[in-house]
């Protein structure tokens, strides 16, 4: 998915936002706003994609900063909010394929943009997918030998694990993170906090720090395990905006909530509907 006009302003946010978090001291957060506006503006087209300009602005950042990880104590504050949520909701979700799909979407809500009580209301509300392709996902995987599973935002991974485990009964699921913090995305380091290393089994890195997914910058490793996973299950706007662009094989899943009306129109959706989509 291409960056359209309305993602110019959603950058902007972020590279205000990023920076804010990155330093205390208000020269350098100005500098780091400076500088990472400058980047926005050389770099935003409507022939790129909008996560290779999110990378771009947050590498900025960091550097004039100092700050490898400005997202940590936002982190920390979802990882211990979806805890507590995720306990709170699952008894509402059962065991089944559709149950835990859509318990691992109701974690996409979390959104880095918005307070989380907020948030909070909001998951409050029936998951129903607007696309819902999920009964064909199901078929396939139950004839799949590996499975590639996406992870997105630190908070998920609570969200996540009653289908990785359920998943499990059928294929490899190898659960992909962030090799190095970007933005509030998990990282290895996020789900040793979370205490969740070996409930969540194998863990590979893309080898990259970036939103969604650059197979420019990624490891060779993961390329590899992209190229021969039987089925891949993405979960977030990241990985739509970046791996719509690849052509339809019919073996990833999309599971997402629409948060931002490029995508959502990209989509076909509503703002804010749920998808899961196979393409």
């Amino acid at each position: 998915m291409k960056a359209s006009k309305d993602c110019y302003e959603c950058l902007e946010r972020l590279a205000y936002q990023a920076a804010e978090l990155s330093a205390n001291d208000e020269q350098t957060k100005a500098v780091a706003i400076g500088e990472s506006l400058k980047v926005l503006r050389d770099n935003f087209s409507s022939n790129e994609i909008s996560i290779v300009i999110a990378t771009k602005i947050h590498d900025t950042i960091k550097k004039i900063t100092g700050n490898p990880d400005p997202y940590r104590e936002m982190k920390d504050k979802e990882i211990a909010f979806a805890r507590e949520l995720s306990k709170q909701m699952a008894p509402e979700y059962g065991n089944s394929f559709g149950s835990c799909l859509r318990f691992a979407a109701l974690g996409n809500t979390i959104d880095f943009f918005r307070p989380l009580e907020v948030i909070k209301e909001d998951m409050e509300r029936q998951v129903d997918f607007v696309i819902d392709d999920s009964k064909r996902f199901e078929t396939k995987l139950k004839h799949a030998s590996k499975v590639l599973y996406l992870a997105d935002n630190a908070g998920e991974v609570f969200f996540d694990s009653p289908l990785v485990r359920w998943m499990r009964q059928f294929a490899r699921v190898v659960y992909v993170v962030k090799a190095a913090p970007v933005q509030d995305d998990l990282t290895l380091e996020d789900i040793r906090r979370a205490g969740l290393e070996a409930e969540m089994g194998e863990i590979m890195t893309t080898g990259t720090a970036t939103p969604g997914i650059d197979f420019s910058v990624a490891s060779a490793e993961f390329k590899r395990e992209f190229e021969t996973a039987d089925l891949v299950f993405a979960k977030g706007m990241g990985y739509y905006e970046s791996l719509s662009e690849l052509p339809m094989e019919g073996r990833i899943l999309y599971c997402l909530r629409a948060k931002c009306q490029p995508v959502a129109d990209s989509l076909g959706v509503s703002l804010n509907s749920y998808v899961a989509m196979l393409r």
